[in-house]
């Protein structure tokens, strides 16, 4: 009797290990990187579990773990697509989004890059006057079409089709000489240590662009990109005056992007 009620458990368990870590490396062949707190939802397990899973995939060579997470050992990461990224965290990035109204007035030219949040920002400038958009994207672009108070300066380049939006030396270039009151930027991963990240080079270089052109650079950022660290620094966190993020990102990292002198903020979802 003794042996069948404990043989069970001890077929489970590894059964259940081994699905959580599949859970683990599925989601970092999309994403590239993830945040421990990610995983910890991901596999519905502890963050004690979740570390002893990522010990033992790290020991396998399957991930490389960073500070309060991993990233993928399978080769370039993986770039999300605007498809995939409008489906995360919309609630958040429209509060995001409204926020971030609030740093705009008549008269400013501001920069907006590609992004779904930049995306929602744009969809607010509508009934503006007197305003100036230098954008590389097409989504920007598109949803200011109508705006007649809106003078949108697009940038030349290469049509990056996962993302529309422009890139490459063309889009760099003609942003030479441009001056703007602040870029609104957003990103796929930002950590106090490295600042606001991107698995894409070409996109990592004209979001560098977009920045300089700029008296300060705001960052906005939901839940899901706070705590990860992809492969390309675009601008470091000494670069950054201000992060507009939610209510679901992680506390202490955010504390350390604040002792780092970013203003941030914290966007509320209205129920």
């Amino acid at each position: 009797m003794t042996s069948k009620e404990t043989g069970p458990p001890d077929r489970v368990a590894p059964v259940f290990a081994a699905e959580r870590r599949r859970r683990i490396l599925d989601h970092l062949h999309v994403k590239g990187s993830a945040s421990l707190r990610e995983l910890v939802e991901l596999t519905e397990s502890s963050e004690v579990t979740a570390r002893r899973d990522l010990r033992a995939l790290e020991a396998d060579g399957l991930l490389s773990r960073r500070h309060g997470g991993a990233m993928s050992h399978d080769g370039a990461p993986h770039e999300p697509s605007y498809a995939e990224k409008a489906q995360v965290a919309a609630d958040e990035k429209a509060a995001i989004a409204a926020l971030a109204l609030g740093m705009i007035a008549a008269g400013d030219a501001i920069v907006l890059g590609a992004g779904t949040t930049t995306q929602a920002l744009a969809k607010r400038l509508v009934r503006f006057h007197d305003l100036t958009v230098v954008t590389n994207s097409l989504l920007v672009a598109q949803a200011l079409v109508r705006a007649r108070g809106v003078d949108v300066v697009m940038t030349g380049g290469t049509l990056r089709g996962s993302i529309h939006a422009l890139v490459g030396s063309d889009a760099e270039q003609s942003l030479s000489g441009l001056r703007t009151v602040r870029a609104f930027l957003s990103g796929n991963g930002l950590t106090a240590e490295r600042g606001l990240t991107t698995p894409s080079l070409v996109v990592a270089n004209v979001d560098r662009a977009l920045a300089a052109t700029a008296g300060e650079v705001v960052v906005l950022a939901d839940h899901t990109k706070i705590g990860r660290d992809t492969m390309v620094q675009t601008v470091p966190v000494d670069r950054m005056a201000h992060l507009i993020t939610d209510e679901g990102a992680d506390p202490s990292e955010l504390a350390r992007i604040a002792r780092a002198g970013v203003q941030v903020q914290r966007a509320g979802i209205a129920s």
